[in-house]
């Protein structure tokens, strides 16, 4: 799975589907006139607009043991998983013709099934206790999965921060302690448990769990792809030792998909899950993780609505969703307590954060996320190239296809295919792979103004940043949806005392921004824009055809900091959005609050289907409704969908008139639906996008995926290309192994990058924690540099003496400004008291 922040997630082109779609097909003559084609195999990227390749062909591939060997071979060219095999890892390392990008954003955790404490079939559930789900912290010895099972390619995580970002090494003092105090302790882990289950009525009987008469049972749903099996075996290991009769399930991705995130928990087909997570940019604010992953308003599925989490933790985890705070340190106070009671709840069991390999061709170069590597990465699509050459198909490997239904409003979440639907869309602004911030691809400039001693930064000068003790909230600002009259509701409307908010953010669009296509050739209108946001309106309403359950815990979110937004100019286009949530970087702020566009067409097709209740758009009402779960490019919703489809070509369908009637054209309905068609007929789905490709045909039974080039992309081939190596910090640290009572110590922190001094200007921080032999924070501070990349550390005798006799542990985090990832340093020393005078006669 991928989040957003955070998750994660085999046919060779052979035969007759191989000949398919490894010949040359740029000359096709079903393809649309003035769409794709191949302007020559060698040229200049400068001179070329949109991708720089003509197509894409996506093949699934789960054996990552093959993938090097397909690289070499020459039919495949990349690999979309991030590879945590050190076999894999060492050929690619030794390859001529393979080479590989690193990325940081992946982790490993047990997703855990708190439904009970029965499920429906009375079987006793022990996961709904919270003090056995904790006690599995301390079950886990997660240094031996991260050097046993992952080969050493991965690090113990015990938190729900990700210990690459900067977050964790902004609270490196808490998040050092609550390691301490969850480590590996099996003996603690089982006491705890045999109280819990006996205190719910079990009874321990000849090594065996006993409940009314029956063995207590364990299903651990095990993913096969990967390192995952290995873990989902010692976990079941565990489980066997401490005397539950444990069930193995292994699962592919798919098939697992079906069981612990589309099905219902309290149907008892499984407890334990080896979950994966995907960062697919730098995160450089995790405060939302406690809302994503512990508490219904993460995600719509069936899981998540059973969470119920502490009620002081359920209240933080919103605040801190919503920026709640109103200072740093708030902030930090707020983060820490989150900590503790995530800890506490544990319907995530954090294992590993992975150091991932994503092997390709050393022909093809591409933009890679640092934290989400090649399919994590926003810019893949706009970077992907041959290095010798513009044009030509490249074939991608990644290890699931078509995994959950496809469709604009809830429909997979997959990284896989995720990382497939990111280039059939533009988006108005994209994340920096190296650093997390962003920078314009769809507007021209933004202005952001705060109130007065709220803790914003600005990065880049696309952007300003200005405060203001007050920021009223304009009359003629959208707040409401009334879904009986289909309007919007002013501000003027619904507080007619008026309202103020925390920020306000001005998005100005890039000239010509809707003087654009779809791809299957519909203009573009401000209905693309305003249809998305009715939506969020019209799911949370109970009154309306299209509410959604599962939807209205991220609505409740929304509308807590939600304090309008309105249209100030449609030509240039100008918008406004106020908002009481804040993020410490200006630039998120701008991407949080831009408003996105999606083809309403498209959109008001799959709404019919929901309103008529033949299709559904989220997984939970798909299971309410019994219904089939919408998808727009595979399976029994396409002939649902030509239906709807025909009916509003016959109807001149245009959803919510009242509104949407002033942001479009006469008869764009109807040449919106007769596109459509056409675009069904020739590519047979719906997908429809705006992206540097286009989805040219799916083919689910084979597995396989074409995108083609979008001719009519407007940016020049070349806008992203800058970004190529990150600049992370190497770091050496030099200092004594021993010191004696009495005397100081001097250590010295080098900090280069290909072997050359680190510039000391782009070095925000560097932190020093000390520890004694318990563990304790006996010190922390910074570092000021002395020159030539060298960052000196004297420890005074007095400060030393603090530390007791025994081992010790000094860490540095180095934090630049160029890569978000902190780079992190440490060396054990042991500190002895110092030797006595000697006495006359010898004796001490």
């Amino acid at each position: 799975m991928s989040k957003i922040g955070l998750t994660a997630t085999a046919l060779l082109l052979v035969g007759i589907v191989g000949a398919l779609f490894l010949r040359p097909e740029v000359t096709s003559p079903d393809q649309p006139s003035g769409r794709v084609g191949d302007r020559g195999a060698v040229g200049d990227p400068a001179e070329r607009t949109g991708a720089l390749v003509d197509q894409i062909v996506f093949t699934q591939e789960s054996d990552v043991g093959k993938v090097t060997g397909l690289i070499e071979s020459g039919t495949h060219h990349l690999f979309g998983q991030g590879v945590s095999s050190t076999t894999v890892f060492q050929r690619l390392r030794d390859s001529e013709r393979a080479t590989y990008a690193l990325a940081y954003g992946s982790s490993m955790e047990l997703t855990v099934n708190p439904a009970g404490p029965h499920f429906a079939n009375g079987e006793l559930n022990p996961f709904h206790v919270s003090e056995i789900r904790e006690a599995l912290n301390r079950l886990i010895n997660r240094r031996y999965v991260a050097e046993e099972l992952y080969g050493g390619l991965a690090v113990p995580r015990y938190l729900p921060l990700n210990t690459v970002f900067p977050d964790y090494a902004r609270l490196a003092e808490v998040a050092r302690a609550l390691e301490l105090r969850y480590q590996h302790d099996p003996e603690r882990a089982e006491r705890v448990i045999r109280v819990e289950m006996e205190r719910l009525g079990a009874s321990f009987e000849n090594g065996q769990w006993m409940y009314q008469g029956q063995p207590v049972r364990v299903s651990v749903l095990i993913r096969t792809e990967d390192a995952r099996k290995r873990v989902g075996d010692y976990v079941a290991n565990l489980m066997e030792d401490l005397g539950f009769r444990v069930e193995r399930l292994y699962r592919t991705a798919e098939e697992a998909s079906r069981i612990w995130i589309a099905g219902d928990p309290h149907s008892g087909r499984w407890h334990l899950y080896t979950g994966g997570w995907i960062s697919t940019v730098i995160n450089r604010d995790l405060a939302d993780n406690f809302s994503y992953y512990y508490t219904p308003r993460g995600r719509p599925e069936p899981l998540w609505q059973v969470y119920t989490p502490d009620p002081e933790f359920d209240e933080i985890a919103d605040r801190l969703q919503r920026r709640d705070y109103t200072d740093w340190d708030e902030r930090q106070a707020l983060m820490t307590r989150a900590l503790e009671l995530a800890m506490a709840d544990s319907v995530r069991i954090w294992v590993v954060d992975q150091l991932n390999v994503f092997p390709h061709s050393r022909e093809v170069e591409l933009a890679v996320d640092l934290a989400g590597g090649i399919s994590g990465s926003r810019l893949w699509p706009y970077t992907i190239r041959f290095r010798d050459r513009v044009g030509g198909s490249v074939v991608f490997a990644v290890p699931s296809l078509l995994t959950e239904p496809w469709n604009p409003v809830a429909g997979s979440n997959w990284i896989f295919d995720t990382m497939i639907i990111r280039a059939l869309a533009d988006i108005e602004l994209v994340p920096d792979p190296f650093t997390g911030l962003y920078w314009p691809q769809r507007i021209d400039r933004a202005e952001v103004t705060v109130q007065e001693g709220v803790p914003v930064i600005r990065s880049h000068d696309w952007l300003t940043l200005d405060t203001l003790p007050e920021i009223e909230v304009p009359e003629d600002t959208w707040i409401d949806w009334d879904t009986t009259s289909g309007r919007f509701v002013t501000v003027g409307e619904r507080h007619p005392e008026g309202i103020t908010a925390r920020t306000r953010t001005r998005v100005y669009y890039e000239a010509g921004f809707l003087d654009r296509d779809w791809h299957d050739g519909s203009p573009m209108s401000l209905a693309d824009m305003v249809l998305p946001w009715i939506l969020t309106f019209e799911r949370a309403e109970e009154d309306s055809p299209l509410h959604d359950p599962s939807h209205v815990p991220t609505f409740e979110v929304f509308q807590r900091h939600f304090r309008g937004w309105r249209i100030v100019s449609r030509d240039p286009l100008v918008v406004e959005i106020y908002s009481d949530q804040i993020y410490p970087d200006a630039e998120t702020i701008v991407s949080a609050r831009t408003p996105s566009i999606s083809p309403w067409h498209a959109l008001a097709m799959g709404m019919r289907a929901e309103i008529s209740g033949d299709l559904a758009f989220s997984s939970n009402k798909a299971d309410r409704m019994a219904v089939t779960w919408m998808n727009l490019v595979a399976g029994p919703s396409l002939p649902i969908l030509d239906r709807h489809r025909e009916a509003a070509l016959a109807d001149d369908y245009l959803p919510f008139p009242a509104t949407l009637g002033d942001f479009t054209e006469p008869g764009e309905a109807t040449r919106r639906f007769l596109a459509l068609a056409e675009w069904r007929d020739q590519r047979g789905h719906y997908w429809v996008g705006d992206g540097p490709f286009y989805l040219h045909s799916v083919h689910p039974l084979e597995r396989a995926i074409v995108l083609r080039r979008f001719e009519d992309f407007p940016d020049p081939s070349d806008k992203w290309l800058r970004f190529t190596q990150p600049a992370i910090p190497e770091l050496e640290l030099d200092g004594p192994m021993v010191v004696t009572s009495g005397e100081s110590a001097d250590f010295t922190l080098r900090v280069s990058f290909l072997g050359e001094p680190y510039p000391e200007d782009e070095i925000e921080s560097v932190q020093y924690l000390l520890f004694d032999g318990t563990g304790s924070l006996a010190r922390k501070g910074t570092l000021s540099p002395a020159g030539d990349g060298a960052w000196p550390l004297r420890l005074e005798p007095e400060e030393l003496a603090t530390l007791g006799s025994g081992a010790n542990s000094l860490e540095l985090a180095v934090i630049s400004r160029l890569v978000a990832l902190p780079s992190f340093a440490s060396q054990v020393f042991a500190t002895v008291p110092a030797r006595e005078t000697p006495q006359p006669g010898g004796q001490p």
